[in-house]
């Protein structure tokens, strides 16, 4: 077989593993076992090029729940995966992360219910599927979160120690967390680093951006923000100056709404953002915000380390949901 030549991650590793019958190294690849550079592929017929020594077999440390492109068990949380250690989920806007209080509904909620089987899979296709036993004993647990009104893919510990190790992930900027946002203005450039000190209103519901000199008399109440930014695209609006940019942004550190307040202090408040958009507190409706229900902020790519399989780094995508696509839709026409 030569070396360029594309083939099924499946015939692969047979070639590698010739004495093991396909279904079981089927089975291997679906259990999320199965690593090339690093990166788990759970796909037995994705197509890749000849791996080489870069394709490893790990130890069977779990059983992951094979979610193909996901198990809707809600109407908006999808279940991307779930193994004993780490469940990764793509969130709906308007849905908490976690719940403030017992009565709260929340991503971390829906998926406690579904694990002890308060909730079904939602999708036709998957609905003959039974949740393993062994999940029933589960307990989520917070790891990081989004905004109520941002939509997108986060993750989610299984266990203390798992929670523990993607912690330190957080801390040490290892977990990768891309966003994509639509904001109002034009960047000054195609990409770059805002860097900015970041202070807690004290109800806790608004930050505020302060210069270096107060954030060091301040205490450790003041945190550095690091957002690395990109431009993808530009949209002029029609009949009016100005236009919409849609940005890809990656978190260098997490503070609370830290794309939201970047934005707007660099000029580019998000499309829909109440908070932060200063065309929505504005008394002239001629200068207000774009009309849009929520931030148009979403998490659309997550990657990290295993925290039971060390060196195995995974990654997510999450695709952009309904009301973003449609926004998006609007603004190539250029009926906004």
């Amino acid at each position: 077989m030569e070396a360029n030549t594309s083939r099924p991650v499946l015939e692969w590793l047979l070639l590698k593993h010739p004495e093991t019958p396909k279904n079981r190294a089927k089975q291997w690849i679906l259990a999320g076992r199965v690593s090339v550079g690093g990166m788990v592929v759970r796909k037995p017929h994705q197509l890749i090029k000849d791996p080489g020594d870069s394709m490893e077999l790990g130890a069977r440390h779990s059983t992951t729940l094979d979610c193909g492109a996901g198990w809707c068990i809600h109407p908006r949380v999808t279940l991307l995966y779930l193994d004993s250690a780490l469940a990764v989920v793509n969130k709906g806007p308007g849905l908490l992360s976690v719940s403030a209080s017992d009565s709260d509904l929340s991503a971390l909620s829906i998926l406690a219910d579904f694990l002890v089987g308060k909730l079904k899979v939602q999708d036709r296709s998957v609905t003959g599927k039974s949740l393993p036993p062994a999940y029933r004993r589960l307990q989520p647990l917070p790891v990081h979160r989004l905004d109520q009104y941002t939509s997108g893919v986060f993750s989610i510990a299984m266990n203390v120690d798992a929670r523990h190790h993607l912690i330190e992930q957080l801390k040490a900027h290892t977990m990768k967390r891309e966003y994509v946002a639509f904001v109002e203005g034009q960047s000054p450039a195609s990409q770059g680093t805002w860097r900015h000190w970041l202070q807690l209103s004290r109800d806790e519901l608004r930050q505020h951006v302060i210069s270096e000199v107060q954030a060091k008399a301040g205490g450790p109440e003041a945190r550095e923000a690091i957002t690395h930014y990109e431009v993808i695209r530009e949209y002029p609006l029609a009949g009016r100056k100005g236009c919409i940019t849609k940005l890809r942004l990656r978190l260098e550190t997490g503070r609370k709404h830290q794309i939201r307040v970047q934005a707007a202090h660099a000029g580019l408040p998000l499309v829909g953002d109440r908070t932060y958009n200063p065309g929505f507190r504005r008394a002239s409706r001629t200068h207000a915000g774009i009309d849009f229900p929520r931030q148009a902020l979403h998490a659309e790519i997550l990657t990290l380390e295993h925290p039971e399989q060390p060196g195995t780094r995974m990654s997510w995508t999450a695709a952009l949901p309904k009301d973003l696509r449609e926004l998006e839709n609007v603004l190539r026409s250029g009926r906004l």
